[in-house]
C-alpha cells in the first residue's frame, strides 16, 4: 500500500520540532507552563502567548545531543520579540558552552518569521543581532542547520539568520528574503515590485530558486521523512565546508559580472551563477557609471564627515565600491580601521545610491573587515571602527533576487568572526542605525557608541512602513513609543535597552570640529581598551547598568529559566 507523505509545512512549532528529534526524545524547554510571556504586548492592546512564538526542545537528532528551535508563524506572523528572540540566542548560546565543554550538542532552527516583531522594535534587533552571534561562534564546533518549511518563509533580519547557517534546507513552498514585497512596494513602488503578484514573488525569493540561485544547500519535498533525512545528512557532514556568508570572492565576482542596466530575469541569475561557480565569467561589457564628484559625495553624509574627521590624512583604500569608504589611522598607540557606509548618486544599483546598505555594500564591508583579521592573525589584531549612519538596507527587485540577505550576512559574518579573532569592534553612531543596515553594520560590535543627538536614530523600517504593516496612524505609534521604549527612534530610548557603552553628548554632529574629534577618539580609545580586557561575546548587553535596571530584563529572565532546565 502506498504511503500518504506526512506534510511538515502544515504542522504547528510544536509537533514540527517533534518530528526532528529522535522518536521519545523530545523535552520541552521554557515552555508555556512558565509562563514567559512578553511584557510588551498588553499595553499595546496585543493578547500575548504563553511561549511567545517559540518551541525550544532539547532530545537527540542520530542518537546525538541536540536543540532544536522551532518558529510559530501563527503567532504575530513569527515575529522577533524580546522574549522570543532571548529564547532563540539563549538556546544557541547554551548549546555553544556544551560545545566548549566538549558535550557535543547539534542545533538545528526550524524558520517561519516575518522577522523583527514591529511591536517590539529594537528588542528584536538586539535579539537578533545576539542569536547570529551565536550562530557565527558556535558553527566552529557544529553545523548550525537551517530549515524554511514553507507558509510565512524566513524575513527581515532572520533572512540574514539564515544566510548565516551552516547548511540551509528548503521547500518549494518557502520563501527567502530581506526585504517582504509589501515592504517593497511600500518603500519603492508598485512598479518595482508589485505584492500582488505571486507568480513574481516565487520565482524571485521560492525555494526553487533560491536553491538554484545557490542561496539554499538542499530543496526537499514537504515530507517529514525528507526534511528530517536532510537535517541529519546536514548534521553528518560536519563543519568542513566554509558557510557560505564566506564566500567574498566568489559572490564579489558575481556582482562584478552584473550589469544592473540590462534586465535580468531569475532563469539568467541562475545562468549567471553557475558560470561564475563553475570558474568562468562572462564577457560582456559592463556599463560604467562616471566617477562622483567631491561635491556629489557630500550627500548629507554624517558618516562621510566623521569619517574624514577621525582618519584624519589617511588616504581611503582604493575599492571598487565608492559607497564603502576604509581607511587605517591610530589612535595613540592603537591601529584602528575604520569603515563607513556612505552615498553614491552614481552606484551601479539605483537603490543604494542614499547611503543604504547594498549587495556591493554588505560584500564590501565584509572584504575590508576580513582582510584585517587576514592580515593580524600573527599578530596584535587592530581595532575595527564601524562609523554608522545608514538610512536602512536596499528595497528594489534585483536585491532580493540576487540575495541582499546573503549580502548582509557576510558582512555580520565578517563582524563577528573579527570580533571573536580578538578584534575590538566598535560601532559608533552617528546618524540613522536602522533594520538590517544596522544589523549588517554595527550591531555586531563589542562596544557601541552614540553622539547624543535629535538625528540619530536606531529602528526597524521608516515610520510609514511601520505604521502600514502594524495598520496604525503614525499618532498611534509615536503614543505607543511613550509606554515602550523599543519602539521609539531617538537615541535616549534606545540607550534605556542597556546595549549602548556609551551615550556621548556635547559634541556637534553635524559639523564637528577639532575639539568634537579629540572627544570621539577619547571615548574609542576606552572602548578599545574595555573591549580588549572583557569577553569577546555580547554579553556585555546584558550585564550593563540599563539592561540590569529593567531594559533587558525580560532576556536575562528567560536566560535564567534556560539555565535551570537546560541539562
Amino acid at each position: 500500500m502506498r504511503r500518504i507523505k506526512e506534510s511538515f509545512v502544515e504542522r504547528d512549532a510544536r509537533n514540527r520540532a517533534k518530528a526532528v528529534l529522535d522518536r521519545g526524545t523530545f523535552r520541552e524547554i521554557v515552555g508555556p507552563f512558565d509562563r514567559v510571556e512578553s511584557p510588551h504586548l498588553v499595553m499595546q492592546g496585543i493578547v500575548p502567548q504563553s511561549d511567545d512564538g517559540v518551541i525550544v526542545a532539547r532530545g537527540k537528532i542520530a542518537g546525538e545531543p541536540a536543540v532544536v528551535i522551532s518558529i510559530e508563524g501563527k503567532f504575530q506572523g513569527g515575529g522577533i520579540g524580546e522574549v522570543s528572540g532571548s529564547k532563540i540566542a539563549g538556546a544557541l548560546e547554551f548549546a555553544l558552552r556544551d560545545n566548549e565543554k566538549g558535550i557535543r550538542t547539534r542545533a538545528v532552527l526550524l524558520l517561519d518569521t516575518g522577522g523583527v516583531r514591529l511591536q517590539e522594535a529594537n528588542y528584536g534587533l538586539l535579539c537578533i543581532a545576539e542569536i547570529q552571534a551565536a550562530i557565527v561562534a558556535l558553527r566552529r564546533y557544529v553545523p548550525v542547520v537551517g530549515v524554511i518549511p514553507g507558509k510565512i518563509g524566513s524575513f527581515g533580519g532572520m533572512s540574514i539568520t539564515a544566510g548565516l547557517c551552516s547548511a540551509l534546507i528548503m521547500t518549494r513552498e518557502g520563501r527567502i528574503g530581506l526585504n517582504g514585497p509589501e515592504v517593497i512596494e511600500q518603500e519603492a513602488g508598485i512598479e518595482e515590485f508589485d505584492a500582488s503578484d505571486r507568480e513574481l514573488i516565487w520565482n524571485t525569493i521560492g525555494g526553487a530558486q533560491r536553491h538554484a540561485a545557490g542561496f539554499v544547500d538542499e530543496l526537499v519535498e514537504d515530507d517529514v521523512d525528507a526534511i528530517r533525512k536532510a537535517i541529519h545528512a546536514a548534521c553528518e557532514k560536519g563543519c568542513h565546508d566554509k558557510p557560505r556568508s564566506s564566500h567574498v570572492d566568489l559572490y564579489g565576482s558575481l556582482l562584478r559580472e552584473i550589469d544592473p542596466a540590462q534586465p535580468m530575469t531569475p532563469v539568467r541569475f541562475r545562468e549567471m551563477w553557475n558560470k561564475v561557480k563553475g570558474g568562468n565569467s562572462y564577457t560582456h561589457k559592463r556599463r560604467e557609471g562616471t566617477k562622483p564628484s567631491p561635491k556629489d559625495g557630500e550627500l548629507a553624509s554624517r558618516g562621510r564627515v566623521w569619517f574624514n574627521l577621525l582618519t584624519g590624512r589617511s588616504q581611503p583604500l582604493a575599492g571598487e565600491v565608492p559607497s564603502v569608504l576604509c581607511a587605517d589611522a591610530r589612535i595613540g598607540e592603537e591601529r584602528v580601521r575604520y569603515i563607513a557606509v556612505v552615498p553614491n548618486p552614481v552606484s551601479r544599483f539605483p537603490r543604494a545610491r542614499q547611503g543604504e546598505v547594498g549587495l556591493e555594500e554588505g560584500w564590501t564591508l565584509a572584504k575590508y573587515v576580513r582582510e584585517a583579521v587576514e592580515a593580524d592573525q600573527d599578530g596584535d589584531r587592530r581595532a575595527i571602527v564601524a562609523i554608522v549612519d545608514v538610512p536602512s538596507q536596499a528595497y528594489g527587485y534585483l536585491e532580493e533576487l540576487m540575495g541582499i540577505h546573503q549580502a548582509c550576512a557576510a558582512a555580520v559574518d565578517a563582524y563577528a568572526t573579527a570580533r571573536l579573532a580578538g578584534h575590538p569592534v566598535i560601532a559608533l553612531l552617528v546618524g540613522h542605525a536602522i533594520s538590517g543596515a544596522f544589523l549588517s553594520h554595527g550591531l555586531q560590535a563589542n562596544r557601541i557608541l552614540a553622539i547624543d543627538d535629535h538625528a540619530v536614530h536606531v529602528h526597524v523600517m521608516s515610520k510609514q512602513s511601520a505604521a502600514r504593516i502594524t495598520r496604525r496612524h503614525l499618532e498611534e505609534l509615536e503614543e505607543a513609543a511613550k509606554k515602550v521604549p523599543a519602539i521609539a527612534y531617538d537615541i535616549r530610548s534606545f540607550s534605556t535597552l542597556g546595549a549602548l557603552h556609551a551615550l556621548i553628548e556635547g559634541v556637534n554632529a553635524d559639523a564637528p570640529g577639532e575639539e568634537d574629534r579629540a572627544v570621539i577618539q577619547a571615548k574609542l580609545c576606552e572602548a578599545i581598551i574595555s573591549a580588549r580586557s572583557a569577553s569577546r561575546d555580547l554579553s556585555s548587553r546584558l550585564s550593563s547598568d540599563e539592561a540590569q535596571k529593567g531594559g533587558r530584563a525580560a532576556s536575562i529572565l528567560v536566560r535564567k529559566r534556560l539555565a535551570e532546565q537546560w541539562m
